[in-house]
């Protein structure tokens, strides 16, 4: 699909929900609704370092901008393609000789681009930028105070000639940002590196069980010839069959949550009360707060919940402290103590299986890191949409996991399972739907080596676990 086009959706009254965007037509599990480049973008500060400030890959040995200091780019390539949205921030960094939080930095991108394209950067955009809510009279004082250093902050930085902003318009763009900035991940979707604005996508309504899903392609900027070149952007992509007149929907915030603790997220961060079907219904906390099948007494269950919730907490202070050993210690004194009282789809059961394989994953016990991650992936696919896109990178971690574990059989079966949500979730080009491939085609060749001859398969895998290589692809998964 060509970046921009918008014919598969349009503009429409969605009554209390205020304006939103249907389809124009019937679309099919996994085309793309649209593609959108950003207005403005920005590295989040404590990354700006690691990440490429013109595509959002993350990687090392960056390429620093000679003026300010501050930008850094995988190459030149990156660094042209960026210089139209850095030349004016380049040079206000150097004359305030620093760089402001990266709010700052994305408002006064925003205020450049307006000044540049009047807020609207293309034919195709939908509404201008500064037409976008800004939900300022809701925010709260905590945030209003923020809010006011931002805009002081944003005063000093600011420069473009003669012209001055009112405070008001200053924090009409800072309430635009905080309602409908996007987080922009990595190449490999496992890393938030920054914020961005996306016009016509802020006009896609919310549901927690949405029909589309919203990825970052960051583009390809390594084509010897230029005229191969694409964009940064994001890509709305339809997860189920949507009719033609059907509103498009992507979710605001994680499934994986009580109905109730989703609808006051949205309320405190988005400013509306949720009433779609399974925040209605409370469609599937019964499941999340399940107890186990042996039918343990209220009590039990009210003890080993509130024994979880705390175990949590250390697990999580743990893994922030990189203590990998007191993190694994941890998640299996809490699995054992949730065995036979919390269903495997209960939250916290989840969270806990979570965090144990993948920390297990990285110490390289890679066969309890594979029950715990079959568990969990079980556990998911009972609560999530078929095509959704966590489920999907759940089951390919999984799948890895199983594969270094020795049991390719299984780690083939999961690869391909998530091949196919991801086909729908991210498409055939995203880098990782490409890597995945590449898996599932090396497991499909030792899986036809393992049948041929097993204790020649084991001894080659033992082999090549050992080499520095795997252990970079290990931590890389």
């Amino acid at each position: 699909m060509t970046v921009g086009n918008m014919e598969s959706a349009q503009l429409f009254d969605a009554g209390k929900k205020g304006r939103g965007l249907r389809a124009t037509k019937e679309l099919s599990v996994g085309d793309v609704v649209f593609a959108e480049p950003s207005f403005s973008a920005v590295v989040f500060d404590s990354l700006f370092t690691e990440v490429c400030h013109s595509c959002f890959r993350r990687q090392a040995n960056l390429h620093r901008c000679a003026q300010c200091k501050f930008a850094h780019y995988c190459d030149r390539t990156c660094q042209t393609a960026c210089w139209d949205e850095h030349k004016q921030e380049c040079g206000a960094i150097r004359k305030t000789g620093r760089a402001p939080s990266e709010s700052v930095r994305l408002a006064a991108r925003v205020m450049w681009r307006i000044h540049k394209d009047t807020g609207i950067a293309s034919d195709s955009q939908l509404v201008s930028v500064d037409q976008l809510e800004d939900h300022v009279s809701d925010l709260s004082e905590e945030d209003l105070k923020q809010m006011r250093t931002n805009v002081q902050n944003f005063q000093e930085y600011w420069s473009y000639g003669r012209k001055k902003h009112s405070l008001d318009e200053i924090s009409h763009i800072f309430g635009i940002i905080k309602c409908n900035g996007f987080t922009l991940s990595d190449q490999r979707g496992l890393q938030a590196v920054g914020v961005g604005l996306f016009p016509n996508l802020c006009l896609v309504n919310h549901d927690c069980w949405p029909n589309c899903t919203v990825i970052l392609n960051n583009g390809n900027q390594s084509a010897l010839s230029s005229a191969l070149h694409s964009q940064r952007r994001i890509e709305l992509r339809a997860v189920e069959k949507i009719p033609e007149g059907q509103e498009l929907t992507v979710s605001y915030v994680d499934f994986l949550n009580l109905s109730a603790d989703r609808q006051k997220n949205l309320k405190e961060h988005f400013f509306f009360e949720c009433s779609c079907e399974h925040c209605s219904k409370h469609t599937k906390d019964d499941l999340m707060m399940a107890p186990a099948e042996s039918k343990p007494s209220a009590d039990k269950v009210k003890e080993v919940t509130a024994f979880s919730k705390e175990s949590l907490e250390k697990i999580e202070m743990a893994r922030v402290n990189m203590d990998y050993h007191e993190v694994v210690k941890l998640c299996r004194e809490c699995l054992e103590k949730q065995k036979d009282v919390l269903a495997d789809t209960h939250l916290y059961t989840l969270r806990v299986l979570s965090m144990a394989s993948e920390v297990l994953s990285y110490q390289q016990q890679f066969s309890e890191a594979a029950v715990l991650a079959r568990r969990m992936v079980e556990g998911y696919m009972k609560l999530l949409h078929p095509n959704n896109a966590l489920l999907g990178l759940a089951i390919m971690k999984a799948g890895v996991t199983h594969w270094h574990a020795g049991q390719i059989e299984e780690g083939h079966s999961l690869l391909c399972q998530a091949f196919g949500i991801l086909m729908v979730t991210h498409g055939p080009n995203h880098a990782i739907t490409r890597d995945l491939e590449s898996m599932r085609q090396q497991t499909e060749v030792e899986l036809k080596m393992f049948r041929q001859n097993k204790d020649g398969y084991h001894s080659m895998r033992e082999a090549a676990l050992k080499s520095p290589a795997a252990d970079e692809k290990v931590k890389g998964v």
